[in-house]
């Protein structure tokens, strides 16, 4: 199907397929909101999940006076560039369908399916804590470490769909009672996922203390002075920065964007630049580390932008500065 972009005047839906709930935005031409609607995922029916997503566009067209509006659908996966069928979904009754060329059918109009991690960083790359930016890095540090990349307002899926896939990198530069690390659910041991996510530091606390707690609750107690609790997230804070040093190396992002739980604790902005700057390879850092401006929207807004009427004039000169 031919990739082409849609007058300016059109209403842009999206759709954030998760696991126990389905989300639609309708976004005018200038990014506003004009409404959004939530229902409950079918979970385990490959069927009813599409009929679904096709009612909710009905009816986001209809509160908006929209027809024929477009239509992007973030997913927990991504499209296989070698099948076209859906692999990498935690939302398993999707795996091996043909998912975006059963909604353009029942839609009757090309769509957009994206990794919802890649949504995230279109969403903050077109009006969020990336706009402006060339290359923008979104991680979402939440159940699990995932993340999307954008290049001049386009997500970078790559050649086989697994980009931004950082989370199942190792963790750089690991000491010696980090090895072999902990055994993540891909089979490999030492994810940065096992280090960095929700959980991971919940399992982190634990092993040292013997405490079950949540990140959340840690956090809390770190605020309030506890010891042990801030020893944590000095942890995780050094984890992190290593990660995020070499996603730097690598990359070199405009910016670098937080979204996910941790994203709110609020000492990470200040904590994590000297951390990352003291790994990666270079005299001097200045990449801003900026939380999500739009927190739990960004994926169903990103969906949305899946579609643009133009190509946003985007490089690093035009990356607003802290």
């Amino acid at each position: 199907m031919k990739r082409t972009d849609p007058p300016s005047s059109l209403i842009r839906i999206g759709i954030d397929l998760g696991g126990t709930k389905t989300e639609g935005i309708a976004l005018d031409a200038a990014g506003e909101e004009r409404t959004r609607l939530r229902v409950p995922t079918p979970r385990g029916d490959y069927g009813a999940t599409v009929r679904t997503i096709a009612d909710l566009v009905a009816r986001l067209e209809s509160a908006t006076g929209s027809a024929n509006a477009t239509v992007g659908i973030g997913i927990p996966g991504a499209i296989s560039p070698a099948t076209g069928l859906v692999k990498n979904a935690n939302s398993t009754w999707l795996i091996g369908k043909p998912f975006d060329r059963d909604l353009a059918a029942a839609l009757k109009r090309p769509v957009r399916v994206e990794n919802d991690a890649n949504c995230l960083a279109v969403s903050e790359a077109a009006d969020g804590a990336g706009a402006g930016c060339g290359v923008v890095f979104a991680a979402i540090l939440g159940t699990g470490c995932g993340a999307g990349i954008v290049v001049d307002g386009r997500p970078l899926g790559g050649r086989n769909a697994i980009g931004g896939e950082w989370g199942h990198n190792p963790l750089p530069w690991p000491a010696d009672e980090e090895r072999p690390g902990p055994a993540c659910y891909c089979g490999k041991t030492g994810c940065l996922e096992t280090f960095v996510s929700g959980p991971a530091v919940a399992a982190d606390h634990r092993r040292v203390t013997g405490a079950d707690l949540t990140a959340e609750t840690i956090a809390a107690l770190a605020e309030r002075g506890d010891a042990e609790a801030r020893a944590t997230l000095d942890r995780l804070v050094e984890r992190l920065g290593r990660g995020l040093a070499g996603i730097v190396n690598v990359l070199d992002p405009d910016v670098i964007v937080l979204g996910g739980g941790l994203s709110n604790l609020e000492f990470l902005y200040a904590a994590l630049p000297p951390v990352i700057a003291r790994w990666a390879f270079t005299d001097s850092l200045d990449t801003p580390i900026r939380r999500a401006v739009h927190g739990d929207s960004s994926g169903v807004r990103g969906a949305a932008w899946l579609w643009r009427p133009e190509e946003a004039a985007v490089n690093a000169r035009n990356c607003t500065p802290d």
